[in-house]
């Protein structure tokens, strides 16, 4: 299925937008917290949407998750290394300061700091030059064709509001105390926030200067976190909030017959994967000492084959996942139909553990997040499992997302032997992945290179194909450009891919909003009933 049919079945499926009747309060939990306001801390999915109702982009993405106009009303490439992008007059920020040229500049600059989390949005020696206030050209080292896809999550920030705040630094994710940025916010967006309390609550308010037309009829989103699955049904089924994601797969069909709300399911694009660090020469948690047991190929194929994906999605999943062969979902990938996981195999599995040295296997521990995906401590449970049978002992560390990101996120090193994460390209291609997930650590030539790597895979082929799969024009060409790629790392057994999951929404029967496939919480596009 393409990635149009898609978005149209998502669509479809999803309860269209209708015209407001009256402002209301929106309510909407999610599993996890809102960690940070700061929009360059965290680069996870469900963090951006949050930010993305007070914080924009020079681009934006529709319901159809086309490429839009944002805060750069207009661009063009005068040349294939310069793009010139012509700003939106009469912005302004919440607290009343205009938006500027001076504002992307510092952005740029903000966003590639140490403590960033979104280094990569912008290519390595992207130059921003102001021409005028409202004008902005873009220099590039080389050309890149897909540069404003890369722009997702990006959001403009208020370069006199960060100074005068003390605000200049992007907020780590592993900050033990937090920034006024962090707990504050100063966007352009359709909402501002009222207040925020971290693990209690926070409050959106409609932002009456802003530049657009609301799509919405809210008078105010309170968002709650609901670490309990069945909390969180509880509440949504006695009305106590309107949105919950994600609906637990045993409850979907629970509320779809509740009579006051429904479970709106769809595909999802991100892959769910295992990493092992292959970069230390020891590893941090593990009772093997001297070597690092993950550096030898026959032990990441005997991980490999040790763990059942189908398994998975049978016993964990109900169903409910699709089981991948790539490091990116199929739909994002034309060529992804040429690959064909193969069966897990643990007897293979064990004798490849017996070759590399380790007959009764090893003890290492495994970093999990139990509040970010759908079962996540589930499924990291039942890798737990699978990996036993070939003499592999795991600890398994799983906790709230705050604590994983914070933990294997650590500045000066990630701080991960064995870990679960979960990815979607914000570009929607191959080559987010190639590059942040699969390239080179601390490449000399390109410092953003492997941003996400946790692992520290590291194959200077497959770095090239990315590089020229970048500046490929050729859509045939450049799909054989990525294949080659992915077919490097598979050979290294570089990570194991597991799957991508089934969007889960629970929604009251008294709201109705559109769905895109991305899993975004993009609550201004929703209207709700008079109580």
């Amino acid at each position: 299925m393409s990635v149009r049919q898609i978005l149209l079945a998502a669509i479809t499926a999803s309860i269209a937008a209708f015209a407001p009747a009256s402002a209301q309060t929106l309510r909407y939990a999610n599993q996890g917290d809102l960690k940070s306001l700061d929009p360059y801390t965290l680069r996870e999915t469900t963090t951006i949407a949050h930010h993305g109702h007070v914080y924009e982009g020079l681009v934006a993405r529709d319901k159809e998750l086309k490429v839009v106009p944002g805060l750069a009303e207009s661009w063009e490439t005068p040349e294939p290394t310069r793009w010139r992008f012509h700003l939106r007059h009469d912005v302004k920020f919440h607290n009343g300061d205009p938006f500027t040229a001076d504002d992307v500049l510092f952005s740029a600059d903000r966003v590639r700091a140490v403590g960033s989390d979104f280094a990569t949005v912008l290519p390595a020696g992207a130059k921003f030059v102001k021409v005028d206030d409202y004008t902005v050209d873009v220099m590039l080292a080389s050309p890149n064709p897909i540069l404003i896809t890369q722009w997702d999550g990006w959001y403009i920030m208020d370069k006199k509001w960060c100074e005068e705040n003390s605000a200049v630094a992007p907020t780590p994710a592993s900050a033990t105390t937090p920034s006024y940025a962090s707990l504050h916010e100063n966007g352009t967006g359709p909402f501002f926030i009222e207040s925020h309390q971290p693990g209690v609550k926070t409050v959106f308010k409609p932002y009456a200067g802003w530049w657009r037309k609301p799509e919405h009829n809210l008078k105010e989103i309170v968002f709650t976190p609901i670490a309990s699955a069945s909390t969180r049904v509880a509440a949504l089924l006695s009305g106590e909030v309107d949105v919950i994601e994600p609906v637990p797969i045993q409850d979907i069909q629970r509320v779809n017959a509740s009579g006051n709300a429904k479970v709106l399911t769809g595909p999802e694009l991100r892959t769910l994967f295992i990493g092992m660090d292959q970069l230390r020469d020891e590893l941090l948690y593990s009772n093997i000492k001297g070597k690092n047991p993950f550096k030898d190929i026959r032990v990441r194929e005997a991980f490999y084959k040790a763990i059942d994906v189908d398994l998975i999605k049978n016993r964990v999943m109900r169903g409910l996942s699709t089981p991948s062969a790539l490091m990116i979902a199929p739909e994002l990938f034309s060529l992804s139909k040429d690959f064909i996981r193969p069966k897990a195999d643990p007897e293979a599995a064990k004798k490849l553990m017996v070759a590399a040295g380790y007959p009764d296997g090893f003890e290492v521990t495994m970093d999990c997040p139990n509040d970010r995906y759908v079962n996540d401590a589930a499924i990291c449970e039942a890798v737990v499992g699978m990996l036993a049978r070939i003499g592999v002992k795991i600890d398994l560390l799983a906790q709230p997302k705050q604590l994983y990101f914070a933990k294997v996120l650590k500045p000066g090193g990630f701080k991960t032997s064995f870990f679960m994460l979960g990815w979607q390209p914000a570009s929607q291609d191959s080559h987010n992945v190639m590059h942040d997930i699969m390239g080179c650590r601390e490449d000399p030539q390109d410092t953003s290179r492997g941003a996400t790597n946790l692992s520290g895979y590291c194959n200077k082929d497959f770095d090239a194909l990315t590089d020229k799969a970048l500046v490929e024009t050729d859509a045939a060409k450049r799909d054989q450009l990525i294949k080659q790629a992915f077919e490097i790392s598979i050979k290294d057994y570089a990570y194991i891919p597991l799957h991508q999951q089934a969007l889960a929404w629970g929604v009251s029967n008294k709201v109705k909003l559109t769905q895109r496939p991305d899993n975004q919480v993009l609550l201004y596009w929703a209207t709700k009933q008079e109580q």
